[in-house]
């Protein structure tokens, strides 16, 4: 079997290469060709383009790359006819993926969505063109089924993967021998997470490390990715001496004493890894004010979103200030009733999210669904 994936962001990365994985432990003749990052390349995938080309965040932002994104969703629709797979996976990135989900249905090919866009949180007239053109969705939270129900759209549950990817990838436990292998000053650990994306990076981290300043007894360490040098972290940072770790943000997060983490992906990984956490979020104005007016949710963490309930304090745009950040990250980093809250909500959440297994659940229910189309015809 031939599979294309297209994912966009490096959330969409990691998920897509454990489920590409799972899918050749089960399969080993299949092949993937995928719009994703460096590890689904690593697990086989045939990348098309990287997410370091793909990721725009904020509505004024996606006006302004307007012309890109339409030329790279002309450029993947050929892709796609070139290559004549037996499936498409979309994961998230809806603005993108429903407009080539749309597409293949048109051209006979099986749809499948792999991690349901947020359709639960603003436009969700959007469920009327899942229906119409996705033939299967796994949902990786656990209200999300239930969402659906509600337009007649049944759909299956399969668990976070992210219960199986984070345990796989930290390396050192001990955050004495964790400091002395990366040459950091021998100090508790505060963990900064300014996203993935430029655009989050030049927004979030000068006011992250500013706060630095305000709590001399730890040491604040940036969580770096290896799509940006250290240096362009740097031009961002308020102190340039604050040390960037590349490639090992898990590891970072377990060996950390707290964390200021960007809205995201990154806020749930926190929460798993069990590092109590402050959820910081800046867009650009118009950006943030046409969201507000669109969006219909109560949290943007994701933490809060399955707990339902305020675990992780949220500072949103005006509130992402240094001193209020400094009022908050106390409030953590001493060990009293609001770090105590956090890890024991933390340790609901897991239950909630449906144990160990998803990339093998999503594997089989979409081996499942492929081998009955070959039945069939």
């Amino acid at each position: 079997m031939k599979y294309y994936i297209i994912a966009g962001e490096a959330s969409g990365d990691l998920h897509g290469s454990n489920l590409i994985k799972a899918i050749k432990e089960k399969a080993p003749g299949a092949s993937f060709r995928a719009w994703g990052g460096d590890m689904m390349k690593e697990q086989g995938a045939d990348l098309v383009k990287h997410i370091n080309q793909l990721a725009f965040m904020g509505f004024a932002e996606v006006l302004m790359n307007l012309r890109t994104i339409l030329a790279n969703i002309k450029y993947c629709k050929n892709d796609i006819i070139n290559y004549q797979p037996d499936a498409v996976i979309f994961i998230d990135y809806p603005g993108f993926n429903l407009r080539i989900a749309e597409f293949c249905k048109q051209h006979n090919i099986k749809t499948i969505y792999y991690v349901s866009p947020q359709v639960w949180a603003w436009n969700s007239s959007r469920v009327k063109k899942i229906k119409r053109d996705i033939d299967k969705m796994l949902v990786i939270l656990p209200f999300e089924k239930d969402f659906y129900n509600r337009y007649n759209y049944h759909v299956e549950f399969v668990g976070h993967p992210l219960l199986d990817a984070i345990p796989e990838k930290i390396e050192e436990k001990e955050p004495a021998s964790f400091i002395q292998k990366h040459n950091l000053a021998p100090k508790p650990i505060i963990a900064l997470l300014p996203g993935s994306r430029k655009q989050e990076i030049s927004k979030m981290l000068y006011t992250m490390t500013r706060v630095a300043a305000n709590f001399p007894q730890y040491q604040f360490v940036i969580a770096g990715t290896k799509a940006h040098s250290p240096d362009f972290y740097r031009k961002y940072s308020a102190d340039p001496t604050i040390p960037v770790l590349t490639g090992h943000t898990y590891t970072l997060l377990q060996n950390a004493h707290a964390a200021l983490v960007t809205s995201g992906t990154a806020t749930l990984e926190t929460a798993i890894i069990g590092t109590p956490q402050v959820v910081c979020y800046k867009a650009n104005l118009l950006s943030y004010h046409i969201a507000k007016k669109l969006v219909d949710i109560k949290y943007i963490s994701l933490v809060n979103l399955i707990m339902d309930k305020q675990v992780v304090k949220e500072m949103i745009q005006t509130d992402f200030n240094t001193a209020a950040l400094t009022i908050e990250l106390k409030k953590i980093t001493n060990q009293g009733e609001s770090r105590k809250n956090i890890l024991d909500n933390y340790a609901k959440l897991h239950s909630k999210l449906g144990g160990s297994g998803a990339s093998d659940r999503a594997a089989l229910q979409i081996l499942n669904m492929m081998n009955s189309k070959k039945t069939t015809e």
